[in-house]
């Protein structure tokens, strides 16, 4: 319906694929912050890179411009993937008809032409499919290419292989004027490096063309529990200091999370940790208030599987990690890297998964890493009965 469009809006040649229905309005008027209601004026669902465009030219060239927002998988914390009495565009409409980029593989294997709308578990499979595989991914899957490459894409790959946004050889973008650019490092490169991490402020991403690898077959998956701090960042730091792209020593992820006293012991007991060791868990935990765990993997092929146990005991040796409490599991790559399918399937059962989720990313020197523990963990969570919620620690080089 298009009763309740602005006369520009009713007269663009997009206007069918333009709506003000109820239902679509309500639908992207929430992100999975959910904690800001922003409601549009309609909702376009575009078939084509082009029907971005034509939008985005008549915002620019009306007197008074709307907001305009692309919206995919709408997992930003704080309305980004919003626009109040403008237009959102449903990116993941383009996966309704086949005149987008959708998911192209090049015949030398180099490389993944990949749309803008397509989520990252779908490139997954599709470059599986044929033994490749892009080396940087998210800890979430379900997320769209264009969303998580406009924002940085960070994970535990990235001590090695830098955020999503540093392996991205090149892009088409819609300008906020409308115009259609294809950017690279060597080509219309301010774009490219703008709209990178550019939180959508800069352009809407049709197109990323994606470096693939040879995909590992498993992965040896490991964590570790810590009770003293400094031990725990200490280590981090010594893990990532090996972290040479094609160093066959290196390990190919890490983390760290923390487990606090007051949370809910749902928030930790997973399928990963033994069952018969919850009582010993929630035993440290009551006794430290905060325990931390290192989370690290190491992939293997058929050729290294005789090795890579050698390889990983070589890496984790002298670690500071309390003895008896390391774990290990041997699972398939793929099921690695959709792990946490498996724990958002578990909170949407019990109702938690469309919940206000505040959410904060910040960046904090080697030299003041100290004070999130003292200042921020127990000063603050600690002391303020804070109990739900993942804390997580990225360990990461400033050179990648």
């Amino acid at each position: 319906m298009a009763a309740s469009f602005s006369p520009e809006l009713q007269t663009l040649e997009i206007s069918g694929k333009l709506s003000a229905d109820p239902s679509d309005i309500e639908s992207v008027s929430n992100d999975f912050g959910n904690m800001i209601k922003a409601i549009p004026k309609a909702v376009l669902y575009p078939s084509t890179p082009q029907d971005i465009a034509t939008l985005i030219k008549s915002s620019f060239n009306n007197s008074v411009p709307f907001t305009i927002a692309a919206k995919g998988q709408g997992h930003s914390a704080r309305g980004q993937a919003m626009a109040s009495n403008g237009v959102v565009v449903d990116m993941t409409a383009m996966n309704n008809h086949r005149n987008g980029t959708g998911i192209q593989i090049s015949t030398d294997g180099l490389y993944a032409d990949v749309g803008g709308e397509q989520l990252w578990i779908d490139v997954l499979n599709t470059t599986l499919e044929l033994g490749l595989a892009p080396v940087s991914w998210t800890d979430y899957l379900y997320l769209t290419v264009g969303g998580t490459l406009s924002n940085a894409g960070i994970s535990g790959q990235t001590f090695r292989h830098g955020p999503q946004i540093n392996n991205v050889k090149e892009m088409d973008v819609i300008t906020g004027k409308g115009d259609f650019l294809t950017c690279s490092p060597t080509k219309n490169s301010e774009l490219f490096y703008a709209v990178l991490g550019g939180l959508g402020q800069f352009g809407i991403i049709t197109r990323a063309r994606i470096p693939l690898e040879p995909a590992p077959k498993r992965v040896k998956w490991v964590r570790m529990l810590y009770s003293d701090f400094h031990a725990f960042t200490r280590d981090q730091e010594h893990l990532i200091s090996i972290n040479g792209r094609k160093d066959k020593n290196a390990l190919d992820y890490l983390e760290g999370q923390v487990l606090i006293d007051q949370g809910s012991p749902g928030n930790w007991r997973s399928s990963f940790f033994p069952i018969e060791y919850y009582s010993k868990i929630t035993s440290l935990i009551s006794k430290h208030r905060i325990i931390y765990y290192l989370e690290v993997a190491k992939h293997y092929e058929d050729q290294t599987k005789d090795t890579v146990d050698k390889v990983l005991q070589q890496l984790l040796k002298g670690l500071g990690y309390m003895p008896g409490f390391m774990f290990e599991k041997d699972v398939d790559y793929a099921v690695f890297l959709n792990r946490v399918r498996s724990e958002e399937m578990k909170l949407r059962s019990q109702g938690l998964w469309d919940v206000p989720h505040p959410w904060l990313d910040i960046f904090i020197p080697k030299s003041r890493i100290a004070d999130i523990n003292d200042r921020v963990l127990k000063g603050i969570v600690l002391e303020r009965n804070i109990t739900e919620g993942p804390v997580l620690f990225y360990p990461m080089n400033r050179e990648k």
